[in-house]
């Protein structure tokens, strides 16, 4: 069973769509979930009472923080990573390689390695697409190797799935 590392931030619908959606279609497909959330992404759920629902979507535990040191590592190393939904913040900053939370650690450590493949599945609000830095943030992804999806809400999260190896 490949391990797929499962990385979401902060959306509208995450906490209605993200387990049924991604987490549960992705382990249906066979891959071993490793979750990463953002912390407002962990708020949000726990807030909603639907992060149990997420967790049981894996065998492995839900993070959002750093281990201490010392500490075992709590999941292993995916060589897939799908990053939905991702917000405009969270692809500026994977964009410009800030790593502010353990989410965008996880990826920024494998960004643009090789054998390494990540799907940055983004949710963003249209006037987004105007801002100066937009287009150069996805163009920075993209040139490291990035595959880019920019989700509709009219349309089911677990389209982005098709977009795995």
């Amino acid at each position: 069973m490949r391990t797929l590392g499962l990385v979401a931030g902060s959306c509208g619908g995450l906490d209605v769509r993200f387990a049924a959606e991604l987490a549960r279609p992705a382990a249906e497909r066979g891959w071993r979930t490793a979750i990463t959330l953002t912390p407002t992404a962990m708020s949000w759920l726990e807030s909603a009472g639907a992060l149990d629902e997420v967790a049981a979507c894996s065998d492995l535990p839900v993070r959002s923080v750093s281990r201490l040191p010392g500490e075992p590592r709590p999941h292993p190393d995916p060589e897939v990573f799908l990053f939905a939904p991702a917000s405009a913040n969270s692809v500026a900053k994977l964009a410009l390689g800030i790593a502010d939370n353990q989410a965008l650690t996880v990826l920024g450590d494998v960004l643009g390695a090789p054998g390494i493949t990540i799907v940055v599945a983004y949710q963003i609000q249209q006037t987004r697409v105007h801002h100066p830095a937009w287009q150069r943030h996805l163009d920075t992804l993209s040139e490291a190797g990035v595959t880019l999806h920019r989700l509709d809400p009219r349309r089911s999260w677990t389209e982005a799935l098709d977009l795995l190896p």
